[in-house]
C-alpha cells in the first residue's frame, strides 16, 4: 500500500519520535524492520509519518528499542488515538497548508503556548481587520475572495485557541510592533485595544519589549514555543516567508527555552505592558 502523500503536523511528529526512539537504542532502520517482522521501507514510511502506526505497533517498536520512559509512550498513544479531523481540514485546498500547518501546531500543544513577536502582532490575537490589514499588502494581491478566506481562517484560530482550556498562553511582543499601522491607523487603535482586553484574561499575559531595553532580547523571527505532554513533545516554530519550519530535537528545544528565558527577563510586566500599549493607542494621529 503507498504511503500518505502529505502527512499531517501529528502524523509527522508521531514518526520523528519513533526515528528518536529507535535511534537513542543504538538500534540501525533494518535492525528494527527485523525486530518488527517488516521491510526496511516500511520503517522509513513509518517514521516519515507517511504510514499509520497503531497502539499495538507503538508498544512493539518501545519494546524492540528497550524504552521504559511510560509516559512518553502514553503521550504517543494519545497523539494515534486523536485520529478525528481538526476544524482547519475545512479549509484545506482554499488556503495554503502552512496555515493549516499553524493551527495544527497550536492545536497539539497540551500545556503553555509561549510566543515571541517582533514584526506584527501574533496571529493568535490579531483582530479581523488587522488580519485584512496584513494580507491586504500581499504580492501578488489576493483576490477579495482569498482575502475574506485569511479573515475567516485566523479569526477562527484566534476563538478555538482563546476557548476555556487548561492551557496558559504567553505573549512576549516588541514595542515595534504597536506601531506598524497594518489597515490604517484605525484598525491598528482596535488591535491594540484588544490587546488590552485581552491581557486582562485570566489564561493569557501579553508583555511588551520596550524600544528602552539594552539589547535586542530575541530573533528577528517570530517563535512559538509549545508545551507538550512531556518535555519530548515540545515543539518550537519559527514563522518564515517560505511558510513554517518547526524544531523538536533536544538541543534545539533547549536553545530555544534559553531565548524565551531571555525574553521574558527583558519585558516589562503586564501592568507595565498594557500602560505602553495604552498609551500608544492614545498617541495615535492620521
Amino acid at each position: 500500500m503507498p504511503g500518505r502523500q502529505n502527512p499531517t503536523f501529528r502524523q509527522r511528529r508521531l514518526g520523528a519520535e519513533l526515528r528518536k526512539m529507535r535511534e537513542q537504542a543504538g538500534l540501525g532502520g533494518s535492525e528494527l524492520a527485523r525486530a518488527l517482522g517488516v521491510s526496511p521501507a516500511q520503517v522509513t514510511q513509518m517514521e516519515n509519518g507517511k504510514t499509520s502506526v497503531n497502539a499495538d505497533r507503538l508498544r512493539t517498536v518501545a519494546a524492540a528499542c528497550k524504552c521504559d520512559d511510560q509516559s512518553l509512550i502514553d503521550a504517543l498513544g494519545s497523539i494515534i488515538a486523536s485520529r478525528q479531523k481538526g476544524w482547519w481540514e475545512k479549509y484545506r485546498h482554499h488556503i495554503p497548508d502552512l496555515f493549516l500547518e499553524s493551527a495544527e501546531h497550536e492545536d497539539f500543544a497540551a500545556k503553555t503556548i509561549r510566543v515571541w513577536a517582533a514584526t506584527f502582532i501574533p496571529g493568535i490575537v490579531q483582530t479581523n481587520d488587522y488580519t485584512r490589514g496584513i494580507f491586504g499588502r500581499r504580492i501578488p494581491r489576493l483576490s477579495d475572495d482569498e482575502l475574506d478566506l485569511h479573515a475567516a481562517f485566523r479569526s477562527e484560530r484566534r476563538s478555538r485557541i482563546l476557548q476555556p482550556s487548561p492551557r496558559n498562553l504567553e505573549f512576549y511582543i516588541h514595542e515595534s510592533t504597536l506601531l506598524t499601522r497594518f489597515g490604517g491607523t484605525d484598525v491598528l487603535r482596535e488591535q491594540l485595544h484588544s490587546l488590552i482586553d485581552d491581557s486582562l484574561r485570566g489564561d493569557m499575559s501579553i508583555r511588551v519589549i520596550p524600544f528602552t531595553a539594552h539589547t535586542y532580547p530575541g530573533p528577528i523571527e517570530s517563535l512559538i514555543y509549545s508545551f507538550g505532554d512531556v518535555p519530548q513533545l515540545d515543539t518550537v516554530e519559527m514563522e518564515s516567508s517560505r511558510g513554517p519550519l518547526f524544531f523538536d530535537a533536544s538541543t534545539e528545544l533547549e536553545s530555544y527555552r534559553a531565548i524565551f528565558d531571555r525574553i521574558e527577563k527583558a519585558a516589562l510586566n503586564d501592568e507595565d505592558s498594557r500602560e505602553i500599549i495604552h498609551r500608544t493607542a492614545k498617541n495615535l494621529k492620521g
